[in-house]
């Protein structure tokens, strides 16, 4: 598969290749010609722009799944879409998915609302008594003008953690912009605060969710509202005035599929930012006063188009002195824990259950 694209944020121009075929047996004479011959190169202009290319095998370090997905990934078609076929897509992927999360981690689904705000209440067939005084609440992925997640994050970690969860509905861009779905979050954590206490809560969520699960501790401290006890950031974006070097080197599903540059000193339009100021601290959790935050994971991949975003909120966690805890997997694109037939979904979900069942105070 060849790509060429354009990465204005690094002042990087280039032509990346990603080869999924095997390595042919070859003598060292062989070898060593063809190592005289590689298409990897990269050359550079006075103002430091890259022009590069590069061969990536498919890599032997994940699980043989993982190799068929990362396959089949070349093969999907990825071209410009409307938010309604966007949005037709991803409830018909959502469906299709979370039917299978609830056939494989059996949990009780009921629909209601909480503070007026639509939600699914998650609960563990067999729930230790100790686990009783908790509550997590998730927030779905789907970039805020779509839901790609609902069930598929939450029936799973519920299952797992033996915890009940509040999954929310909140509302979505550009309908409703910043700072909409925050508010939606926080009136149902006020609900909760009712009946937990705060170190019994836990906020999670994967990409649009783990950036909202961070607004939204931020927006709690504002209000002098007592922090939750744990936070999972499964792949955030918390910083909307820059653009980060894994956002202009893949795409969402990692090296395939459609590759969308941005000029590093013009951040992208974006509906759900409207007008807001892009370092408000609310919507861009980097610029928050992180000290004192509730312990958090942070998970991502190597392939990840929010590796860097992650990372970067990672590290300033751990300058703010807080318990943070990072774990990085090898060479899978966005958000692949969505994907139940891979062996490293189960070991991130398990990493995820645990780190809940450890933080939160019983």
């Amino acid at each position: 598969m060849t790509r060429k694209f354009n990465l204005r944020a690094l002042r990087l121009i280039g032509t990346m290749i990603f080869a999924v075929t095997a390595f042919s047996s070859a003598t060292p004479a062989q070898q060593s010609a063809k190592e005289n011959t590689s298409p990897d190169t990269t050359t550079f202009d006075a103002d430091g722009t890259a022009h590069l290319t590069r061969v990536i095998p498919m890599p032997s370090t994940v699980s043989p799944e993982a190799q068929k997905w990362l396959a089949s990934l070349t093969q999907k078609s990825d071209g410009p879409e409307t938010l309604e076929q966007r949005r037709a897509g991803t409830d018909e992927w959502r469906k299709r998915q979370s039917a299978e999360a609830r056939r494989l981690f059996p949990v009780k689904v009921e629909e209601t609302t909480t503070a007026g705000v639509r939600t699914d209440i998650l609960t563990p067939l067999d729930m230790p008594e100790a686990n009783r005084s908790l509550v997590l609440i998730n927030l779905h992925g789907g970039g805020f003008n779509a839901d790609s997640g609902s069930l598929i994050e939450g029936v799973p970690i519920c299952h797992l953690a033996k915890i009940k969860i509040v999954s929310v509905y909140y509302r979505l861009a550009p309908e409703n912009p910043f700072p909409a779905a925050v508010d939606d979050v926080v009136a149902v954590y006020k609900e909760l605060l009712k009946t937990y206490k705060p170190q019994h809560i836990g906020i999670f969520g994967t990409s649009a969710g783990a950036t909202l699960s961070a607004e939204v501790a931020v927006k709690i401290r504002q209000l002098a509202l007592p922090l939750p006890g744990a936070l999972g950031l499964f792949s955030a974006h918390p910083d909307y005035s820059r653009v980060t070097d894994s956002l202009q080197l893949y795409a969402l599903d990692g090296f395939a599929g459609r590759l969308a540059p941005s000029d590093p000193n013009h951040p992208p339009d974006d509906a759900y930012v409207g007008k807001t100021n892009r370092k408000d601290p609310v919507l861009s959790p980097l610029f928050a006063d992180l000290k004192g935050w509730p312990p958090s994971l942070s998970v991502t991949s190597t392939r990840d188009i929010l590796l860097s975003d992650t990372a970067m909120f990672h590290l300033a966690l751990l300058r703010a002195g807080t318990d943070a805890q990072l774990v990085v997997f090898e060479a899978l694109p966005h958000a692949f824990w969505y994907h139940f037939e891979l062996p490293e979904t189960t070991q991130a979900l398990e990493i995820m259950a645990k780190f809940f069942d450890e933080k939160l105070a019983h």
